[in-house]
């Protein structure tokens, strides 16, 4: 293997190529590091997120438990009843994380996240048809959520359509449905009797209570397949960034782009929806801070992914231990967290001219 070193313009790190007979990797040295030093930050978070709680554990003992080297009654709190709970987390996050960077390259936004466009809260309309409707169990839930989420996404899409799809269009419509939906969810709140109610606001908050290896398989599943078909569109997001017609130029499909990409995406939170219940605001931060950290001037996919997992471990640790004696769902932690980016962000693009 051949490594060779390029300048990069602009990055601020130079560019990494590597070379092995026809195959070659390059990408941002300094990229590269943030995405080494934000997965060792999400490991080490998940490390000591295990060893949180009633029972604490020291993450010396967690590392044990987890190389099969503890003790059996720490083996049995780590991988069965704590490790899952971590790994759905890790999971939605870098879900988020990426479909959230996907949505703004897309409209050219940074407001254009899921979780803003209207995408959750479909994913939320489908989940609350389930329970209050059709009294459905927990995996008719998941099986609702993803539904409400991919149906909400074409809907999204076809009525931002107009001689192909544009930004802020599209985030308008997003905005748009996302009130409407909203509205929808709060009269299924009303009419629902009060244990479908109850059961349907803790599913609202958002949490990862309860997690188990029933909710990990079918979501490492979703990411094993929807995450590549995002990454393998990188390349003509970047290009579609310089403008659709430089983008028609160079040989890029742009819309066929935009519409696997959008599907991906949707798919990719609507999974992640349907694990956890719909967690605020990791979707639109973790993109906007993965790319100020790798001054990334493309689509920031990996790191964002990487950033979302980091801070959805971190928000969990925060639910369970900064909020006083009592645990509280993560998505109340997200919310707290996230509502307070919003606020700079909004205050930032008016400062800058572009709101």
């Amino acid at each position: 293997m051949r490594r060779t070193h390029r300048p990069a313009g602009g990055s601020g790190g130079g560019a990494l190529l590597l070379r092995k007979g026809a195959l070659s990797i390059r990408g941002d040295r300094r990229a590269l590091l943030v995405c080494a030093a934000l997965l060792l930050i999400a490991l080490a978070g998940a490390v000591v997120l295990i060893g949180t709680g009633d029972y604490r554990i020291a993450p010396l003992d967690v590392l044990r438990s987890l190389t099969g080297h503890g003790d059996p009654g720490q083996d049995f709190v780590v991988r069965q009843l704590r490790l899952p709970r971590v790994v759905v987390a890790l999971l939605v996050g870098a879900a988020l994380g990426m479909a959230g960077a996907a949505f703004q390259t897309v409209s050219r936004n940074p407001l254009g996240s899921p979780d803003v466009i209207g995408f959750g809260q479909g994913s939320a309309a489908g989940a609350l048809l389930v329970i209050v409707v059709l009294k459905g169990s927990s995996y008719e839930v998941a099986g609702g959520a993803v539904a409400g989420g991919l149906l909400t996404g074409l809907a999204v899409y076809l009525l931002a359509w107009k001689r192909g799809v544009h930004g802020y269009r599209l985030v308008l419509v997003g905005i748009g449905a996302s009130a409407v939906l909203s509205a929808v969810n709060s009269y299924l709140l009303v009419k629902a009797d009060f244990v479908d109610a109850a059961r349907a606001v803790v599913w609202l908050t958002g949490s990862l209570d309860g997690r188990d290896w029933a909710q990990v398989w079918p979501l490492l599943a979703a990411c094993a397949v929807l995450m590549p078909v995002l990454l393998l569109q990188s390349r003509s997001l970047r290009v579609t960034e310089m403008g659709d017609d430089t983008a028609h130029a160079l040989g890029v499909r742009v819309e066929r782009t935009r519409l696997v990409t959008v599907l991906a995406a949707v798919l990719l939170t609507a999974c992640a929806t349907a694990a956890a219940g719909p967690i605020a605001f990791i979707a639109l931060t973790a993109p906007q801070l993965a790319r100020r950290l790798a001054r990334s001037p493309g689509v920031a996919l990996v790191p964002s992914a990487l950033m979302g997992a980091a801070l959805l471990v971190a928000a969990d640790w925060a639910a369970q231990r900064a909020f006083g004696s009592g645990q509280v769902p993560v998505g109340v932690a997200t919310g707290v967290l996230g509502g307070g980016y919003l606020l700079w962000l909004l205050i930032a693009e008016r400062r800058a001219g572009r709101m």
